[in-house]
């Protein structure tokens, strides 16, 4: 058995951590072909399979999921390492959602290097709580209702605004809907945060045993842009495609709960300029994004 390269294992842990090759392409800069080649490689060179290829994804085999954990200690601590060899105030951690990378971030990352060419920001898009000494996260955004932590700076970016939508040709199809109750029959797509579930019990109606599911938000959206069904999202992540008439509105929450999008990061950090303005940046964006929807 050979002994991995270190690409590889970067490319197995972008796409252990998304349990999808497109979204780890997209967080290393590379093609999705080259990733899912790396992959292959990597298990060749185990002699094991690492994923099982699904239509809507992957999924960890036994041993795949047995091996992911080392690695990604074993690449944190190479990271934490590094920083600490040499240090630099200007380079920064972000770790988001998967969805929120893919739907919000990836778009606007342009528009922070024009903004901000000082310093270099590192995208880590994990749905798992952020360990800020270990993995050596700067800042984190987080979706679900979180309250004070102690020794954390805890920030609402935005409300949820959850929206059912649907692709155009598909809302001309179902007629009008006047509330969920018309929603409920209908073909729904949900997302791994049960959200639909969550919204029918809010309103006192039994949910469908049946739905359409993929793991992230990102690939629920995707499938209603494409005509699959109705998805429920927050409207952050689906402003643009909205305006642009990839989507159309069914129904939207109303008021305001206390789930939402939150900043997180450490009161130790503070004093670092280089977050500060990327707090203020992250800010700025997100009001951006819902004035001009």
């Amino acid at each position: 058995m050979r002994t991995p390269n270190l690409n590889s294992l970067k490319m197995f842990d972008a796409a252990a951590r998304h349990l999808n090759f497109r979204l780890a392409a997209e967080e290393l800069n590379v093609t999705q072909g080259a990733v899912a080649q790396q992959v292959r490689r990597l298990e060749e060179d185990l002699g094991a399979a690492l994923f099982h290829r699904e239509a809507r994804g992957l999924s960890f085999t036994g041993r795949g999921r047995e091996f992911h954990g080392p690695v990604r200690k074993a690449l944190s601590l190479i990271e934490e390492a590094t920083r600490k060899f040499a240090p630099d105030s200007s380079s920064l951690t972000l770790s988001v959602t998967p969805s929120f990378a893919s739907k919000w971030l990836v778009p606007r990352l342009g528009r922070l290097a024009k903004s901000h060419p000082e310093f270099e920001v590192q995208v880590v898009a994990s749905e798992e709580l952020a360990n800020f000494k270990s993995d050596g996260v700067d800042l984190a955004i987080r979706q679900g209702r979180l309250s004070a932590i102690p020794g954390f700076h805890v920030e609402k970016l935005r409300p949820m605004d959850l929206c059912a939508i649907c692709s155009p040709a598909y809302a001309a199809n179902i007629g009008p809907v006047g509330g969920l109750s018309d929603i409920l029959d209908l073909q729904l797509i949900r997302d791994g945060h049960n959200l639909w579930e969550a919204v029918f019990e809010e309103a006192g109606l039994s949910s469908r045993p049946r739905m359409l599911r993929f793991n992230q938000i990102a690939l629920a959206v995707d499938a209603a842009a494409n005509g699959q069904g109705i998805a429920l999202a927050p409207r952050l992540l689906i402003a643009s495609e909205l305006k642009q008439g990839k989507l159309t509105e069914l129904w939207q929450e109303p008021g305001e709960g206390a789930d939402g999008f939150y900043l997180v990061y450490p009161e130790s950090n503070k004093s670092n300029p280089a977050l500060a303005a990327l707090v203020v940046w992250i800010l700025a964006e997100v009001n951006s994004t819902i004035e001009d929807a």
